[in-house]
Formats: structure tokens, sequence, C-alpha cells
């Protein structure tokens, strides 16, 4: 059973990298698709910050593969596996819905984090940068995009003003990230797709100067790093 979980996680990155592909990419909503056009949202990073899927999708299939080849009957790996393959699989059909429905997008992307951040805890200390560094990558990226969505969602329906939603998700996107940091110390680098996502956000707002939104996530930025520095990984924890 455990070869076939193996297996599986394999196909599900591969599925996750194709999507892409298949559905004509993705930079995020367009302002039509609210009610309440989101037009320039401070809560969205600029379009460049959504490149970081291409690192992640290509170390999720190497880890992957790695995996299936040398770690298929490893405890420490299949631990993870179920929810790995679950947030991978809803995660090679969200595009589709996310050109469809940002508000079903908005649901499965929080489907994903929630998968994922079970993964990431259940995943063993060996193995660093096969098992936990794509992993923390892919958690990372998640916890702000999940953020960007469910901003955007609250600002198109007219829940909140888009700054509001902005402030609001930002500060939850960093409760979020200190919190996982908390529960894997040993794996800092979870958040370096965050601050790339703060950092994305910050230079969206610089033009229009909206500096309550670059100033946040500047701090945001300064915290997550200071958090993460605190467990810089030795030499022999990266093997």
């Amino acid at each position: 059973m455990i070869k076939v979980k193996a297996v599986l996680a394999l196909t599900a990155a591969f599925a996750f990298l194709l999507s892409p592909f298949l559905s004509s990419g993705f930079n995020g909503f367009t302002a039509t698709q609210f009610p309440i056009p989101q037009v320039d949202a401070p809560v969205q990073p600029a379009g460049y910050a959504f490149s970081i899927w291409g690192l992640i999708y290509l170390w999720l299939l190497a880890g992957s593969g790695f995996g299936l080849l040398f770690r298929d009957t490893v405890p420490e790996w299949d631990a993870m596996r179920w929810p790995y393959i679950a947030s991978l699989t809803i995660g090679a059909a969200w595009i589709p819905v996310a050109q469809l429905s940002p508000v079903w997008a908005t649901i499965l992307i929080w489907v994903m984090w929630a998968m994922a951040l079970a993964a990431f805890l259940l995943a063993g200390t060996q193995d660093r940068l096969w098992l936990r560094t794509p992993i923390a990558l892919y958690l990372g990226w998640l916890t702000a995009a999940s953020c960007v969505s469910l901003g955007l969602v609250l600002a198109g329906y007219g829940v909140l003003s888009s700054q509001i939603a902005a402030i609001v998700m930002i500060l939850l996107a960093l409760v979020l990230s200190a919190i996982v940091l908390r529960l894997r110390r040993d794996t800092p680098e979870f958040a370096v797709s965050v601050i790339w996502a703060l950092i994305g956000v910050m230079v969206a707002n610089a033009a229009p100067a909206n500096w309550v939104i670059v100033l946040l996530s500047a701090a945001g930025v300064a915290a997550l790093g200071l958090q993460s520095l605190r467990r810089v990984p030795s030499v022999n924890e990266t093997l």
C-alpha cells in the first residue's frame, strides 16, 4: 500500500505541474469576476510574484519522484502522503475553477492549504531538500495566496472595503505564518514564500503610494525574517 501511495503522490504532483498548461495559466482573478470590480486591489501582489509557482511545481515533482524511487517504504515519508495527495489533486483542478468562480476557488484553496499544512506537520525530519523544503515553499505560498483570495472575495462582494480587506488578510497571513514557523521550527524556509508574496504586495502598492499596505507588508517581512533566522539549518540538516 505504501508503494501505491508513493505512485499517487508523484501522479498528483505531475498533474499539478500540468494544470497551468492545460488551462491557459492563472495570474490572479480579473477585476470583472466580482460584483464590485477589484481594480488594482491592494491585497494582491504584483504579477511577477506568481512566477514562484514554477519553482514550487518543479520541486514538488522532484521531491515526489525521489520519494517514489528511494523512500517508498519509509514511514517518515508515508505519514504525509494522503494529505499531500489530496492538496495537489485539488490544486490540479483549481485553475479552471478559479476562472469560473472566485468564491469556489477561495473555498478550494483553503482546503488545499489545510491539507498542505497537515502534510507539512506530518513530514519526517530526514531528506530536508527532497521532503520538507518543497512542501514548506508550497505551504508558504498557499498561506499568502489563500489570504489574498479571501481578501478579494470580501472586498469584491462588499463585505469589507478593499483597503480594510487587505490589512486584515495581511495580518491573518502573518499570524498563520508565525504559528506554522513555531510548529515546524526545523523548516524556516517556509517563510521564504510568504516573504516573496509580501514583497510582491509592497511592489504592487508602491506606485499608488498606499503606504499603509507597504509599511505593514514591510513589517511582516522583517518579523518573519527574524523569526526564521532564529532557526537557520545547519549543513547536515540540508541533506
